[in-house]
């Protein structure tokens, strides 16, 4: 881990995060996110570089993408910043980034009728309630 970045316990970063330590917890479990240390107690330990891909991840959440789906994301994400990665590769990266904006953006659309439809209701009750 680098000694000039700023290193924070699953505590802030929960509180930074507005995420629980539950999840953050369940997200290392199931190999979506890895802290980048730990204390010699044990105790995990996140750069703001960690943050950054928790947010990341935070923001695919509502849109309803599979953990499979967001693994992918931020491997594919990792993998553009990655010194090593091949022309090639970085061409087949943003090819599938690009579809995963596509369908974030099909699902956005979805959530804004159904953000409608709620307001539609909200409406219908208030006139009838009055």
């Amino acid at each position: 881990m680098d000694e000039q970045a700023s290193v924070m316990h699953i505590g802030e970063v929960a509180a930074r995060t507005e995420l629980s330590l539950r999840s953050l917890r369940h997200w290392e479990e199931v190999g979506l996110l890895q802290p980048s240390g730990r204390t010699e107690g044990g105790f995990r330990l996140y750069t703001d570089a960690d943050v950054e891909k928790i947010l990341v991840i935070r923001r695919m959440k509502p849109l309803g993408f599979s953990l499979d789906q967001m693994k992918d994301v931020m491997r594919d994400l990792e993998a553009l910043e990655a010194p090593g990665t091949t022309a090639a590769d970085r061409d087949a990266v943003r090819t599938r980034l690009h579809a995963i904006r596509a369908e974030a953006t099909e699902r956005r659309v979805a959530l804004v009728r159904q953000l409608d439809m709620a307001d539609e209701f909200i409406a219908l009750i208030d006139a009838q309630a009055d």
